[in-house]
């Protein structure tokens, strides 16, 4: 009888080493744009759960900022743009207007100009295109230009300068979809981008789904902290309840 216990057990472990337990299934890219998009889900709390989830930041530079108030929430479409250089006769495809014709409506553009603080990679034909394409919004590692045009259009960009020099006949776009480092952070193309007053937070695919839990649980506390607060009239006695530091 304990023979035939043990040889159970045993048929029964190998079964489970050959088919393990099956994992919960991850949000959807909707439902992750859905719960980003909620009031509760600050960039700051965003951010926080970000490197929580990753142990890496996912916030970008401080000066990468809204060009007008505006929230944005989408999944990345990039393209990496460099200086021409100077004895360079190649002939380089438009990948940051096709890009632009090609994203999926509600994406996000992320264009990287390599030491391109001073010069636009944004004005108001692109955001015109843009805007009537249903894009969610730009984020430029470079600058932006045409400020009252764009403001009237209402394409939301962000960037990290302001300038009105133009990037024609100084920078070819060399790829398009592919992995760029935007003001600090690494987003691979699909990517989900989060902008606001505060600044621009990239929350990575696979972790999409942590991250949204972990906003949920911020929330929850942050929620019940507030009355305490209220009431004692001090943070560090909500925090120590809490253990939120």
């Amino acid at each position: 009888m304990r023979l035939g216990i043990a040889l159970l057990s045993s048929l029964v472990m190998a079964a489970l080493a050959i088919f393990p337990a099956r994992a919960e299934p991850a949000l959807s890219p909707e439902a992750i744009i859905a719960a980003l998009r909620s009031p509760t889900a600050s960039t700051g709390n965003i951010a926080d759960a970000v490197e929580e989830a990753t142990g890496a930041r996912g916030f970008m530079y401080h000066d990468m900022k809204p060009i007008f108030k505006a929230r944005i929430v989408g999944r990345a479409a990039t393209a990496l743009l460099r200086p021409v250089l100077k004895h360079d006769q190649r002939k380089y495809p438009n990948y940051a207007l096709q890009i632009l014709d090609e994203a999926p409506a509600g994406s996000v553009l992320v264009y990287v100009l390599e030491n391109g603080l001073e010069i636009a990679g944004m004005g108001n034909l692109m955001a015109t295109t843009a805007k009537v394409r249903g894009l969610e919004g730009a984020v430029i590692d470079g600058a932006a230009r045409d400020v009252e045009e764009v403001t009237r259009i209402g394409f939301p960009i962000f960037s990290r300068a302001i300038s009105p020099a133009t990037s024609v006949g100084r920078y070819v776009s060399v790829a398009k979809q592919v992995p760029v480092t935007c003001a600090g952070v690494l987003v691979q193309p699909g990517d989900y981008i989060v902008g606001d007053s505060d600044g621009v937070v990239v929350v990575p695919q696979a972790a999409a789904s942590q991250v949204v839990e972990l906003i949920a649980q911020y929330d929850a506390k942050e929620s019940r902290m507030i009355p305490i607060i209220e009431r004692e009239k001090s943070m560090l006695k909500a925090l120590e309840l809490y253990d939120r530091y």
